[in-house]
């Protein structure tokens, strides 16, 4: 999805946020959230990207199946979360249906979440994500560990996206976006 070189395949479907290509590396600047998002849509994939957060409060996320339209981009959203809360990996429906693992309202969800992938991100440092979709399943890794295994059939096909949370100045630094498309099955369901 990125050759190292140029942003060919991709566009800022915002009025706003800097993007550039520097070091083989796509990086993100702006004042308030934006998502840079591919011109092309993908149905069932591995996608696999490299994030480096930068120091102090920050948030992202790779969008995944995702929508957009003038100034907004919305789905499936791979989380990145530096923060104490420890969510990287979780899964987050941007502009729609909030949190769909861990659940936001549910402590024990949230907790269990945490237990079972403490660790996986690292703060500091580059960190690869792995998205897996086939049908109705989802799945996330966060640097070879399984954080999310959710089955939901909202949206079957749609674009991959980068986000910037907006925190003001910091530049957000992506690299090593690739993705292999997959045969899509006639039916997977939960098992």
């Amino acid at each position: 999805l990125f050759d190292g070189k140029s942003l060919s395949g991709w566009t800022n479907p915002y009025e706003w946020g800097k993007v550039w290509v520097e070091a083989g590396e796509i990086r993100l600047q702006a004042d308030k959230k934006f998502f840079l998002a591919t011109e092309n849509t993908y149905r069932d994939f591995i996608f696999e990207a490299e994030i480096k957060m930068p120091e102090g409060q920050s948030n992202s996320g790779f969008m995944f199946r995702c929508h957009q339209r003038l100034n907004r981009v919305y789905g499936y959203q791979a989380e990145v979360d530096p923060s104490d809360r420890q969510w990287s990996g979780g899964l987050y429906d941007e502009g729609r249906r909030g949190w769909l693992h861990p659940r936001s309202n549910d402590a024990e969800s949230a907790q269990a979440f945490v237990k079972a992938t403490k660790g996986a991100f690292k703060r500091d440092g580059w960190n690869r994500y792995r998205i897996h979709c086939v049908g109705n399943s989802l799945r996330v890794y966060v640097n070879g560990v399984m954080t999310t295994d959710y089955f939901d059939a909202t949206d079957r096909a749609g674009y991959i996206a980068i986000q910037h949370h907006g925190e003001k100045g910091k530049i957000y630094r992506f690299r090593n976006l690739r993705i292999r498309q997959l045969k899509s099955p006639a039916v997977l369901t939960e098992t």
